[in-house]
């Protein structure tokens, strides 16, 4: 029962998080004289930000986390001796989890935003196509992340405690990803190397191609950007685990001390 409530009350925050964006925005847009603010009408801005959640939620990856606990309690040792892939068992245990947080939050943020759009029609009419792109780049966006992930985790085997670490990460990628403002409201220099770096991928590119703001040529540089930055992460993958498994050191409640 203490597993579920926290469960539910952790997906509950994530909604918060989600309205609370939503009023900020709101009251950006109300304050403002013009009714379009860097190519966003607060119809727009207010499915920005819901998708932005809901695809954050379709992309996030927690195996960073789960890999910095598991190499400071030690525990990472018992799933080294187990005969299977490494990062496999890290991708299915997510996959696991994953499903279930998208199955609870497609109704209430997905719904909604679909629920909008049919309020709205002139402003952001559905496309299934853009629809379909979406879910292909969100496909991107969690493999790029996990795979990601994954190399920031191989450092706690050198570093031993990765949390601090991980809560500037997550600040820095929440911010460069687009998830709090989008990338088009920076300076175009900034905005640009921005879109360019691994992070817009996230967030920023799904949410893009659904609201329609992306022609043809931009969404097949898009997507050619997250196999670039999906392949660049794999390899990084291999070579770091390929490093730090040679100098393995797993501490925890017994001292141990392991070197393969």
């Amino acid at each position: 029962m203490a597993y579920r409530m926290d469960f539910l009350i952790y997906r509950l925050g994530d909604i918060m998080g989600a309205i609370v964006t939503f009023f900020l925005w709101q009251a950006v847009f109300l304050s403002s004289p013009r009714t379009n603010l860097n190519g966003f009408t607060v119809q727009e801005m207010t499915l920005y930000v819901f998708l932005s959640f809901f695809t954050s939620q379709l992309s996030y990856s927690d195996g960073a986390w789960a890999l910095g606990d598991e190499v400071k309690d030690g525990s990472v040792a018992m799933r080294l001796l187990k005969p299977v892939n490494f990062n496999a068992t890290f991708l299915f245990n997510e996959l696991g989890g994953k499903s279930v947080a998208i199955g609870m939050l497609s109704v209430p943020i997905f719904g909604g935003v679909l629920l909008y759009q049919f309020l709205h029609p002139a402003t952001v009419s559905f496309s299934f196509i853009n629809f379909a792109l979406f879910l292909l780049s969100s496909i991107f966006a969690y493999f790029i992340n996990f795979y990601f992930n994954l190399c920031y985790g191989f450092t706690a085997f050198v570093f031993q405690n990765l949390w601090g670490a991980n809560v500037l990460k997550s600040a820095v990628v929440a911010f460069m990803s687009g998830s709090l403002i989008p990338l088009s409201f920076f300076p175009p220099a900034i905005g640009h190397l921005l879109s360019l770096l691994p992070f817009s991928s996230l967030i920023y590119t799904p949410v893009m191609i659904y609201l329609g703001k992306e022609n043809t040529s931009q969404i097949l540089i898009a997507f050619a950007i997250q196999v670039v930055w999906l392949l660049i992460f794999m390899g990084l993958s291999k070579l770091i685990w390929r490093y730090t498994i040679t100098r393995l050191n797993v501490q925890g409640v017994k001292k141990v001390g392991t070197t393969i």
